[in-house]
């Protein structure tokens, strides 16, 4: 498979996903890069805002197997992670595995369940597999997190610590449609005759392990690098920032920038991906000092306050 064979894949992904969430294709395009980058998702709205359609949609539209965990407070890590059951044939106890091993594991409302179940997820979303009772298994590959959320200022959510936060490649928002694409998504409905949606499948497995493969070979000049370090380094400079982006922070924007621009049909890295990308990699990051946390300036302003400060290296 050649770049311009995958940048048709890819193409067809997005368009199977655009009959299904409208007007969110930048949405899609990230959430892709980071299934690439072998990267996990933390999608951040209010109900009703299509953050399981989107997860549900690419899962079908990639090939890849799919599992739904719905979080809430009385959730055990053992229902996420699978438990030793004792089989009274055999007299002996079995490994049954949890809905954590798949290839997308959409982890519903992730913030309802409290910190000690959350952190159940921990272990398999960096080091790709789980351990019980002292025995290791290894996830599927691709294995792939995506997790909702609800805004934390809602009732009955347990904020997540920085430790969980660092694991998610991006933190995203779809946001309310436009006008014009609440109109056309009612319209959709009316269309199809059916609440679920119907997606072609384009891509299986092995087809995704290729391209994970290929981003490797993206070119970045050693210029946009010192671009991003010198991103990383202001967000621990700046004003309201108690703790900034950490190395780990500076290299998955570095690697998200690679599989943005391989999605994009590019061999190469341009700045403008790696700005498009800074806010949505970053800002979740960041440790605001005690002082500003009720001022208006939120995160993601941070980081691009920070993007109007740095200079954009010529390439």
């Amino acid at each position: 498979m050649n770049m311009n064979e995958a940048h048709t894949y890819i193409r067809s992904v997005i368009n199977e996903v655009n009959k299904v969430i409208v007007g969110k294709e930048h949405v899609t395009e990230i959430v892709l890069a980071v299934l690439l980058c072998n990267g996990h998702a933390l999608i951040e709205d209010y109900p009703g805002m299509a953050k399981t359609l989107l997860a549900k949609t690419i899962a079908k539209t990639t090939g890849l197997e799919f599992k739904r965990i719905q979080f809430t407070p009385d959730l055990l890590p053992a229902d996420i992670t699978g438990s030793n059951i004792f089989n009274p044939v055999e007299r002996k106890f079995e490994f049954k595995p949890g809905p954590i091993f798949t290839n997308i594991l959409l982890a519903d409302e992730i913030n309802r369940a409290p910190p000690k179940t959350q952190a159940a997820l921990l272990e398999a979303m960096q080091e790709k597999q789980v351990t019980i009772d002292g025995v290791t298994y290894k996830m599927k590959i691709p294995f792939m997190v995506i997790a909702t959320q609800n805004p934390i200022e809602y009732e009955g959510t347990y904020p997540l610590p920085e430790a969980q936060l660092d694991r998610f490649m991006v933190k995203i928002s779809l946001g309310y449609p436009t006008n014009n694409d609440e109109i056309e998504i009612l319209r959709r409905r009316i269309a199809r005759k059916s609440d679920i949606p119907e997606v072609n499948t384009i891509l299986n497995e092995d087809l995704i392990l290729s391209m994970q493969r290929m981003i490797e070979d993206i070119y970045i000049e050693d210029s946009l690098i010192e671009y991003i370090v010198s991103i990383v380094r202001e967000s621990r400079r700046h004003e309201s920032v108690m703790v900034g982006v950490s190395p780990r922070g500076a290299e998955m924007l570095m690697k998200l920038a690679r599989a943005y621009a391989f999605i994009k049909g590019r061999d190469y890295v341009v700045p403008d991906d790696i700005k498009d990308l800074a806010v949505p990699a970053l800002s979740h990051r960041l440790v605001l000092k005690h002082e500003f946390w009720l001022r208006p300036l939120s995160r993601e302003e941070i980081i691009s306050s920070i993007l109007n400060r740095v200079p954009v290296p010529k390439i």
